[in-house]
């Protein structure tokens, strides 16, 4: 580990990149703890500050796919939101998965307990307010709800243990690392396709790149609310769409679809989070969130190829919030997971 660490803890002049296979030895040593706890914080601190590379970055998802349990689902999408949580924006997705998997895509979310940097509500936090500890939910558990409904609920630490085991080191570091990349790529479906989140779109082009190497049929990296996946319905959004080995910016604007709503300030709590995913799927949400939900549901259902256009997508996804049948998807959900 310390002759890879100074490698890239050089300095500005120094540090250089890592290839392919030391980079698996570093993401190996840090997987497995074999380096120290000062080592890995080092190390990943340093590669904070290089940038990590394309070639790292698909060393570290290779090393965490290694040690995660990962059942396939054919022809499903996966959904890799922050497990930073959210603080000041509305968690769209959850609501969405159930509307996906009422119009028969298998839809897949993933996440932990709260870490850094932002330390905000996660699915974890909303989980349990619905009356379900993500800690104790088994993996037949899980598999078990996702066979019923269509929708698979991950706990990342659960299903891949040395996420668990590292994080104390990440909560003393209390900053972004590579982990944060890659444990939202684990992939726990075999996915062929998937929306990203992140956080500036400085790095649209490294992740597009690592999506083509890791072989999705098709992916949209998504620069939405404090980084998740979700478009946002108040304003454009800006996306990489990448398939067939490319990859192109893509822009989403809610206005041009009719769907252009000002959102009401709320105090996000995991109570409030669960609350207004509920109402949505309801139907008695709030305009700005339903439509949020309508507007991501349709792109979703897009991108995986269940609908000919965005604008097909969003008279399915209504007819599937107004008749009922995403709320019955989510009751299943709920109720499988208690059995």
């Amino acid at each position: 580990m310390i002759h890879l660490l100074k490698e890239v803890a050089r300095g500005k002049r120094g540090a250089r990149d890592l290839t392919y296979e030391e980079s698996l030895a570093a993401a190996e040593a840090i997987m497995t703890l074999r380096g120290t706890p000062a080592q890995i914080g080092a190390f990943l601190i340093a590669e904070r500050i290089k940038l990590e590379s394309v070639e790292e970055l698909e060393a570290f998802v290779a090393v965490c796919r290694q040690y995660a349990h990962r059942t396939p689902v054919p022809d499903g999408i996966d959904c890799a939101g922050p497990y930073d949580g959210r603080k000041s924006s509305f968690m769209a997705t959850f609501a969405t998965s159930f509307l996906l998997a009422s119009a028969g895509l298998p839809t897949t979310l993933h996440g932990t307990a709260s870490l850094p940097p932002k330390w905000g509500v996660t699915l974890h936090d909303m989980l349990r307010e619905a009356g379900i500890d993500a800690e104790r939910l088994s993996r037949e558990q899980s598999l078990h709800a996702a066979r019923e409904t269509g929708v698979l609920y991950v706990p990342a630490e659960q299903w891949c243990s040395p996420l668990k085991e590292l994080r104390p080191i990440r909560e003393e570091l209390g900053m972004r690392t590579v982990l944060n990349t890659a444990e939202k790529l684990i992939d726990y479906t075999h996915s062929p396709y998937l929306v990203y989140g992140v956080y500036h779109n400085t790095v649209f082009d490294r992740l597009a790149r690592l999506l083509v190497k890791l072989g999705y049929r098709k992916a949209l990296i998504v620069q939405g609310p404090e980084g998740s996946e979700e478009l946002f319905i108040d304003r454009p959004t800006r996306t990489y769409r990448v398939e067939n080995g490319e990859f192109r910016l893509q822009m989403f604007d809610p206005e041009t679809l009719g769907l252009d709503t000002p959102l009401p300030q709320i105090e996000w709590t995991a109570d409030e989070q669960l609350r207004v995913s509920e109402s949505v799927m309801r139907g008695e949400a709030d305009l700005a969130f339903y439509n949020l939900v309508l507007l991501n549901g349709a792109v979703r259902l897009h991108l995986a190829e269940r609908v000919g256009s965005v604008e097909e997508g969003l008279y399915t996804c209504k007819s599937l919030l107004d008749n009922g049948q995403a709320w019955s998807v989510y009751a299943r959900w709920r109720k499988a997971l208690s059995t």
